[in-house]
């Protein structure tokens, strides 16, 4: 028995990619599928996304624009992050598109020019007159999940600074402004966390018709019962004040289920359950309600247990949590359900 399993739904990244669609209502959606696809598989996301009317994918730097135009000769595929002159050519020659936060322009490349709104990252401040090679301008929305306010003033002003250049493919919005705000459609959304149904705004991702495409189980390696005074776990932060069952899934940090989820929710036959204890390397411990059997089935994320609640016991994002999950075949399986 593998130590866990990791489960991705392709038919619920293309009901993702369609509700996205129709929050755009015209506008192309470009997936994005960096960071091999916020840990989901990028191969897999990727031919989902485009089955479902995905027109793009988007990716953070050369090397995975190369990985993903080997699967997929055909798509544009956009490089959203700065490039080394060493591997410009060597983006030219796999035609990927790239970004580029400079006037300077490389030349027989496909460019974006990127302006800087508001997230004070990458990007112009000022736009001059676009280089042949340019076919779209492009921003980035620092707080489309939080501030109204700067986020509808950051899509004005991409706005203004583009007003003159229609004719380029404009693209601001990511999930949270595509979901959110209709002004910011612009020719194309570059939409990542809703695409794998987490929601960009840390809530239930059901609220926008999101489903999460990713399920984790493990089991009940090990259930052994704790006399009053016991504990279990590094620096005995667990000590049971009365006779308490618990058992041990084999899981932990070094597996993506981070230290700092002490405390919050797995799912034990179909309830929930609390993780007790310090989360090990390769271990943790839940609090049972009575005894049952090794090989008991585990659901760390899935079945209504969100990566958000993980996220928020974490205190982190749900994109963290995602892109930290190791579905390496030597420590997991994975499974890819085709539905």
């Amino acid at each position: 028995m593998q130590r866990s399993e990791f489960t991705l739904d392709l038919g619920a990244v293309r009901r993702n990619v369609q509700t996205l669609l129709r929050a755009l209502r015209g506008a192309q959606l470009w997936a994005v599928v960096k960071a091999n696809a916020y840990g989901h598989g990028a191969d897999d996301v990727a031919g989902a996304a485009l089955a479902a009317g995905a027109t793009a994918l988007c990716v953070a730097t050369v090397a995975e624009g190369l990985a993903l135009r080997r699967r997929f000769p055909e798509p544009r595929i956009l490089v959203m992050g700065p490039s080394p002159d060493d591997e410009v050519a060597t983006a030219r020659e796999a035609l990927l598109e790239l970004v580029v936060s400079s006037n300077d322009v490389p030349p027989g490349i496909r460019a974006h020019v990127k302006l800087d709104t508001g997230m004070g990252r990458w990007g112009l401040s000022e736009l001059a007159t676009p280089a042949r090679e340019v076919v779209g301008l492009m921003s980035h929305l620092a707080a489309a999940d939080s501030d109204t306010a700067y986020t509808e003033h950051q899509i004005e002003r991409f706005r203004a600074a583009t007003a003159a250049y229609t004719h380029l493919e404009r693209h601001i919005a990511n999930s949270a402004g595509a979901l959110r705000y209709a002004a910011a459609a612009f020719d194309a959304a570059r939409c990542g966390i809703a695409i794998y149904g987490l929601s960009p705004f840390e809530a239930d991702p059901a609220e926008d018709g999101l489903e999460p495409a990713l399920r984790w189980t493990s089991h009940l390696a090990q259930v052994k019962r704790l006399r009053p005074g016991e504990s279990t776990g590094y620096g005995r932060r667990f000590v049971a004040e009365a006779d308490t069952w618990i058992g041990v899934v084999p899981v932990g940090y070094a597996d993506g289920f981070r230290r700092g989820l002490t405390g919050t929710n797995v799912l034990v036959e179909g309830e929930l359950r609390r993780v007790v204890g310090t989360v090990s390397m390769d271990a943790i411990a839940v609090e049972l309600e009575r005894e049952l059997p090794a090989g008991t089935r585990v659901v760390l994320i899935g079945d209504g247990v969100l990566a958000e609640h993980h996220a928020l016991v974490a205190g982190t994002i749900g994109y963290e949590i995602v892109c930290g999950l190791n579905t390496d075949p030597t420590s997991a399986r994975r499974v890819v359900l085709d539905g």
